[in-house]
């Protein structure tokens, strides 16, 4: 109810709009024709009023007209997805997975919607990004939706790992966002540490944590399992070359979409340098991205 009166039984019809058929007011006034009596109707008054009530409204129901919707109200559109990454050289490195993940977003159709950022410094592990940089209150501040936690396990120890991914990863949570550790790889200039090790310290902060894990360096290794010549390294055989770059985007973007990295190939998808690679070898990458999240996420 409201202060004009009882709201009209068709939503979709506006009130007095048009004139109500003679139908209906001749089925409203029998509605006040008295109950079962000498010379009245020969049907009981409770009957006959209940049939005259749903004939009613099945008259006022057949006579609403369906409207069309408003094409110009504007859709109801989903909120981009803001996105911080927070790590070192291995983040940045090749003009940044930041920028190359806005220029994804905005080169699919339809756009994915993503806004971009990150903190990051030279030869930070996280412990170095908690205590030495202005992550943490970035991560509180930036009404962020994702945060991509990059260590560099070669750099730092197991133990550190641990401690810093339990800070940043309640720091993200604490502010409704969704922690995401950025899995990286082994390199031979601090080699204390395998692939193997590193792989199994995020499997085992992803249980603790229940955290969800990009397995980059899990994908690096099923690339060069299978294409060897593809080189993963650039020439300083620690960071990422453009394939090695290129893998990593494919792997973290699926990780947050969930789509299928097999579907992420616009043309053009302008990021520097990726030109060195053709249709085949980017093709072969997103195919490795795909495959390498599968194996992470099978149940062991």
């Amino acid at each position: 109810m409201t202060s004009e009166g009882p709201l009209p039984l068709c939503r979709q019809h506006t009130p007095l709009q048009e004139p109500i058929p003679p139908a209906i007011w001749t089925l409203f006034c029998c509605w006040n024709l008295p109950s079962f009596e000498a010379g009245g109707p020969m049907i009981p008054g409770s009957f006959s009023r209940g049939f005259l009530l749903l004939a009613v409204i099945a008259l006022i129901v057949a006579g609403c007209k369906t409207v069309a919707p408003d094409r110009s109200i504007s859709p109801v559109v989903k909120k981009p997805s803001r996105i911080l990454f927070v790590g070192n050289s291995f983040t940045f490195w090749r003009g940044g997975l930041s920028r190359h993940m806005k220029a994804l977003s905005d080169a699919m159709t339809p756009p994915l919607g993503y806004e971009t950022s990150s903190v990051v410094r030279g030869g930070a592990s996280l412990e170095v990004m908690w205590t030495q940089t202005d992550a943490a209150q970035q991560i509180a501040t930036g009404n962020w939706d994702v945060v991509i936690l990059q260590e560099d396990l070669p750099e730092t120890n197991v133990d550190s790992f641990r401690k810093y991914s339990h800070k940043f990863v309640q720091a993200v949570r604490d502010v409704g966002a969704r922690p995401i550790l950025f899995m990286a790889w082994e390199y031979d200039r601090l080699n204390w540490i395998s692939l193997d090790e590193i792989i199994d310290a995020h499997r085992k902060m992803s249980a603790e944590l229940q955290v969800e894990v990009a397995p980059v360096g899990l994908a690096w290794r099923n690339s060069r399992s299978i294409k060897p010549d593809l080189d993963m390294y650039a020439r300083d055989r620690e960071h990422p070359s453009v394939a090695g770059m290129y893998l990593s985007l494919m792997v973290i973007e699926a990780t947050i979409s969930g789509a299928d990295p097999r579907s992420r190939d616009p043309e053009p998808l302008p990021i520097r340098g990726l030109k060195r690679l053709d249709h085949e070898g980017t093709e072969f990458l997103r195919g490795i991205a795909h495959q390498s999240i599968n194996e992470w996420k099978a149940p062991r």
